[in-house]
């Protein structure tokens, strides 16, 4: 498929932005230190959020979902919002740089370079004489836990109220080459539930295990009947994942308890799979347990939806982000991971891009994944998704001026 040109006040409106950018791309970069430095969990992200707030003098923030704000530059009316998370998670930090955390908590899925990269691209649409339409910069809490912080700030309805006719997001990615773009049309992270089965049986002693109802091989046995409901009852060409993460059960070697637990995640791109699988799950644990004397609570908990780019918004992005000289991945990535982003949809459209920091195409050293002690993405991971922002800003104006 051949790549359109970019509207020519599309390209001028984005060459303004990028030449403003690298003005304050050290700052960022110290900004990003600050942050990495001083980690704090979802629902205290206050100190982070305050750390911001200081350097963004003369700008009105306005508090949203308890401990996140947002802050608008540019002319009243439609506005495109961009949105970074504040939050870190709870992993003791083994990176060995001068700046790593000490505190228990550690960005280890790239929030500081998000936060950064939206701090230097609200900078230089602050020294853009004119902006077409309004940027909104989401300083965005909870997207580690729930409640969903997203979803929040969408109850809110405070992006209404700022008229945001689509929301860009970016996110480090390792497992795209390093300075390689990914955007791609339809689902590219997945809806993410939890379950919880608690299975209750009987007592007794382990040398006598015919008076007992024994919870510990009805747990075994549901969780291989689970792999078994993606592999036989799920499209194979569908995604879908079923992890147990954690199993729980007995107080001695030689004690026989009473029950048992075991808790999981499901990750579904359809939601035909995901309402099938929710139903499975119950029948299979409470049937399981029933067979064998037992009784089967299931608990499901429902979280974020699937997240679907938009795919206006990805035919004007694509075409920025080449006229940038940025890598756009031929084949979009796609995984079974989830974000709160996709919230966001139930208001406007939407786009989240990944921005590779992985080992580049020719086979250098592999990186280690979101969610790892030792995860640290180059610096130049800043600029790399200030610009993927920038060309997402850019592509949101272009859909609101056509509305």
């Amino acid at each position: 498929m051949v790549t359109p040109w970019p509207d020519p006040a599309a390209t001028t409106l984005l060459a303004q932005l990028v030449d403003h950018l690298d003005q304050d791309l050290v700052h960022a970069r110290a900004l990003r230190r600050e942050l990495h430095r001083h980690p704090d969990l979802s629902g205290s992200e206050r100190p982070t959020a305050d750390r911001l707030r200081h350097v963004l003098p003369n700008l009105r923030a306005t508090r949203v979902a308890d401990t996140g704000f947002l802050v608008r530059v540019g002319p009243p009316g439609p506005a495109v919002a961009i949105r970074a998370e504040l939050d870190a998670l709870p992993l003791t930090e083994h990176t060995g740089v001068e700046w790593a955390s000490t505190n228990g908590a550690m960005h280890a899925c790239g929030h500081d370079v998000h936060l950064a990269a939206l701090w230097l691209l609200l900078q230089a649409a602050r020294r853009v004489e004119k902006l077409p339409v309004g940027l909104v910069a989401l300083f965005q809490p909870r997207e580690e836990t729930q409640p969903s912080g997203a979803e929040d700030v969408v109850t809110s309805q405070l992006l209404s109220e700022h008229q945001v006719c689509a929301v860009i997001g970016g996110h480090v990615q390792p497992q795209v080459p390093g300075g390689v773009i990914s955007t791609g049309v339809g689902a590219v992270n997945a809806a993410a539930d939890q379950f919880d089965i608690v299975v209750h049986g009987e007592p007794a002693h382990g040398a006598y295990p015919h008076v007992s109802i024994d919870p510990i091989p009805i747990l075994a046995a549901i969780v291989t009947g689970l792999q078994e409901l993606v592999s036989r009852t799920i499209d194979p060409v569908h995604p879908a994942v079923i992890t147990v993460g954690r199993m729980q059960a007995g107080t001695a070697h030689n004690i026989i308890p009473a029950s048992g637990s075991l808790h999981g995640v499901i990750r579904t791109m359809y939601e035909s799979d995901r309402t099938h699988l929710h139903a499975a799950i119950r029948r299979l644990a409470e049937h399981t347990a029933a067979a064998r004397g037992a009784r089967a609570e299931v608990n499901l908990v429902v979280g974020d939806p699937v997240l679907n780019n938009d795919r206006r918004l990805v035919q004007l992005v694509d075409p920025l982000l080449t006229h940038l000289g940025m890598p756009v991945a031929h084949e979009p990535f796609r995984s079974c991971g989830a974000d709160d982003f996709s919230h966001y949809s139930r208001i406007a459209p939407i786009l989240m891009m990944f921005v590779g920091t992985g080992a580049p195409a020719s086979g250098a050293r592999h990186r280690v994944g979101l969610h790892h002690p030792t995860f640290l993405p180059p610096e130049e991971s800043i600029r790399h998704l200030a610009l993927g922002l920038a060309a997402g800003y850019v592509g949101g104006v272009q859909l609101a001026q056509r509305n």
